[in-house]
């Protein structure tokens, strides 16, 4: 059975970045390193060829590819959190060294862009009321972090 799993592009930095992401979602692990085989452009023996790891159930590997390509914010990892605590904490933990975006977006100190999304968003936006779907989607384009208390008072 064929398998996918989403390549993130690092110059140097793929074993450091795969384990802090999994340090942060549970059901998260490292879950193989494979050191370069042989001398390549990007390392040799000794170093971190890829990383194999899962992001709460999610399979990812992580390339140390070298310089020639960057991160963009075409691809994001979005992380649908439970409540607000769960946003502040993943926010506040990504964003350090990162810059943050609107939206509920940031990208981390790796380059990797990252949005950070209350499951009670998700429901607002759908609501089938189409005036309170608006007054929602609105107040979060304003925002930066996303803020379940504003977003429901926006739905009021």
């Amino acid at each position: 059975m064929s398998q996918v799993a989403t390549c993130l592009w690092f110059d140097k930095q793929a074993e450091e970045a795969a384990r802090f992401y999994v340090s942060l979602l549970p059901g998260s692990t490292i879950d193989f390193v494979l050191p370069f085989p042989a001398e390549t452009p990007s390392g040799g023996p000794g170093g971190v060829m890829t990383v194999e790891f899962t992001l709460a159930g999610q399979h990812y590997i992580a390339l140390n590819g070298g310089p020639y390509f960057h991160l963009s914010p075409a691809v994001s990892i979005s992380v649908t959190c439970e409540d607000q605590a769960e946003v502040d904490r993943l926010w506040e933990a990504l964003l350090e060294g990162g810059a943050p975006q609107q939206c509920g977006w940031l990208t981390d100190r790796f380059g990797l862009s990252w949005q950070i999304v209350p499951k009670r968003l998700l429901e607002l936006v759908k609501d089938k009321d189409a005036e309170k779907a608006r007054r929602v989607t609105e107040a979060m384009l304003q925002m930066v972090k996303l803020d379940v208390r504003a977003l429901e008072q926006a739905a009021a």
